[in-house]
């Protein structure tokens, strides 16, 4: 039984854990804020270009049989949906698509850092120390214009 627990206590601390609890509460805050696009920005334009008498694009609806509420196909509802999920996908994709080049631009730093400390032996083709005068992979000796060419 102490070994569930140290288990589950290992489970619990693992960053990935928290890294979703704060996902689905994140997530949820997400959903408020498209919903309210969708609802306040989004759909009085849509009814503004027509819809029914009353105006609004979740009364849009089709009965099958004139009179009787059980056969209406409610489709303003279901399009207003349709729409909020296309907008929350476009959302997700632009913010992953942000976090993507923000996390490549460290990277393109770090290399640019590591191009300036080091150099190609012309021989081997290993990586040396940009100060180097002989490659200590193929021992061969540089030549100077490699020297100048580095600096």
């Amino acid at each position: 039984m102490k070994k569930l627990f140290k288990d589950f206590k290992d489970f619990i601390n693992q960053g990935n854990v928290i890294d979703l609890a704060v996902g689905v509460i994140i997530g949820g805050a997400f959903k408020d804020v498209v919903t309210a696009l969708v609802e306040k920005i989004i759909t009085p334009v849509l009814n503004c270009i027509g819809s029914d008498a009353d105006g609004k694009l979740s009364a849009l609806r089709f009965e099958i049989i004139p009179g009787n509420e059980a056969t209406t196909v409610e489709f303003g509802a279901f399009i207003s949906s349709i729409i909020s999920f296309i907008l929350m996908a476009f959302i997700v994709f632009l913010i992953v698509k942000a976090v993507r080049k923000a996390a490549t631009l460290g990277k393109k730093k770090a290399r640019e850092e590591e191009a300036e400390t080091t150099k190609t032996c012309p021989f081997c083709k290993s990586e040396i120390d940009i100060e180097a005068t002989r490659c200590p992979h193929c021992t061969s000796e540089l030549p100077e214009e490699a020297d100048s060419d580095a600096e």
